[in-house]
């Protein structure tokens, strides 16, 4: 049986690389690259349309069209057998079952240098490791491609060498998503078996959002997201930085030319856009995150849902999320940030808010993390999202 996506389009899969919703027929193959049975072998050359897509400059054997729905075909030009599948578009080597497991995009999105690229890092740790623990999960990279890519110019610099990464920055190349297989054996009538998900996480500069040009360019994986997470600096708010523990590094205060609402203004129309109907809200899911929460921690009154250990059972913890989304609610109208909560409530049919900190604590002068990483709910959006989608269990349910 074919798992449906969120759009109900079972032969119409989505690819997790450049989000480009295929026919399963028309998928392609890429041989092998092995002799065939007259000891022909196909000769490597550069994949233009990789390059174009993903910014990938490699030399691989050609691209051939058969039956996209069949798990091997045969090379037209060297006769060998491959079970190597990609995209029509993009030419990425497509997941392992890709078209019969179902794919869930998630769009991170953000003003510059709201902390995206490392909140993407610690939330993709935190999945693998402590969430991975709690729901009795296995996540990893989906490709070798992901793998390499998240060990070396993510997980490692942050982990390993306590060192803060670089915002993202635009430069007009082609940008490739990171994406995971996210693997469960929840319980059934037939026993236990095994449950798969793919993830796919776009990384996007915060300049890609200052016009809406840029943002249907950069941002077209919108198109088809599952869900959104929208990253908010409370350090640019006005309301907010008074409150701030003594010595927190403020950044400069957002351009009068960039608002956050703005941005959102624009995410948001690109959305209805989709929905094609003016009378309904946005059904995709919007989870809000005022992130670096630790800075306010002395500032939150005793009893605060934020001041609470962040839950650790397995299952998404409803009641706890409503008493979160509540307090900052309540924050963003204290910190001037009515607007934003008035234009979420307006248009989107399902959003929740969250309050997360990456790291836990500021990095030093030098952008060293002396003390680790020391995250506080940052995977809390993204289980809100999987729990409404069934992926992991929920109590209680989302309202």
């Amino acid at each position: 049986m074919i798992a449906l996506d969120r759009l109900g389009a079972p032969d119409r899969p989505v690819c997790p690389y450049c989000y480009t919703r295929l026919t399963r027929r028309l998928i392609l193959f890429r041989c092998g690259g092995r002799p065939g049975p007259d000891g022909r072998r196909c000769d490597p050359s550069e994949d233009a349309e990789l390059r174009a897509h993903l910014g990938r400059r490699e030399h691989l054997p050609p691209v051939f069209a058969a039956d996209g729905r069949r798990p091997r075909a045969a090379c037209p030009h060297c006769g060998a057998s491959t079970g190597t599948r990609v995209c029509a578009t993009c030419h990425a080597r497509l997941p392992v079952n890709f078209g019969r497991i179902p794919g869930r995009l998630i769009a991170l999105v953000g003003a510059r240098e709201s902390g995206k690229t490392v909140f993407m890092t610690v939330l993709i740790h935190e999945l693998m490791h402590r969430v991975g623990a709690r729901f009795e999960a296995s996540v990893g990279g989906s490709d070798d491609h992901t793998r390499h890519r998240f060990r070396t110019d993510y997980e490692g610099p942050l982990y390993d060498d306590a060192r803060l990464l670089a915002a993202t920055r635009r430069t007009g190349a082609a940008r490739e998503p990171l994406v995971f297989r996210f693997t469960t054996r929840p319980r059934g009538p037939w026993g236990r078996r095994p449950r798969h998900t793919l993830l796919s996480f776009f990384d996007t500069a915060g300049e890609d959002l200052t016009t809406e040009e840029s943002v249907e360019t950069n941002l077209r994986y919108l198109e088809n997201a599952d869900g959104v997470i929208l990253l908010l600096d409370p350090l640019r708010m006005p309301g907010a930085r008074a409150e701030a523990a003594p010595g927190t590094p403020l950044p400069p205060p957002e351009r009068a030319e960039h608002p956050p609402l703005d941005m959102l203004g624009r995410v948001t129309d690109l959305l209805l856009r989709r929905t094609g109907s003016p009378s309904r809200p946005i059904p995709v899911p919007m989870a809000v995150c005022l992130t670096k929460l630790d800075v306010f921690h002395d500032a939150l009154d005793p009893g605060s849902p934020l001041r609470r250990p962040q839950p650790d059972a397995p299952y998404f913890d409803g009641s706890d999320s409503r008493d979160v989304h509540a307090q900052i609610r309540r924050l963003l109208h204290r910190w001037d940030g009515g607007r934003i909560d008035a234009h979420i409530t307006n248009h989107y049919a399902d959003a929740r808010y969250f309050g997360v900190s990456a790291l836990g604590h500021a990095p030093d002068a030098e952008q060293r993390l002396r003390g680790g990483v020391r995250p506080y709910r940052v995977a809390d959006p993204f289980l809100w999202m999987l729990g409404g989608f069934g992926v992991v269990p929920s109590r209680e349910g989302r309202s």
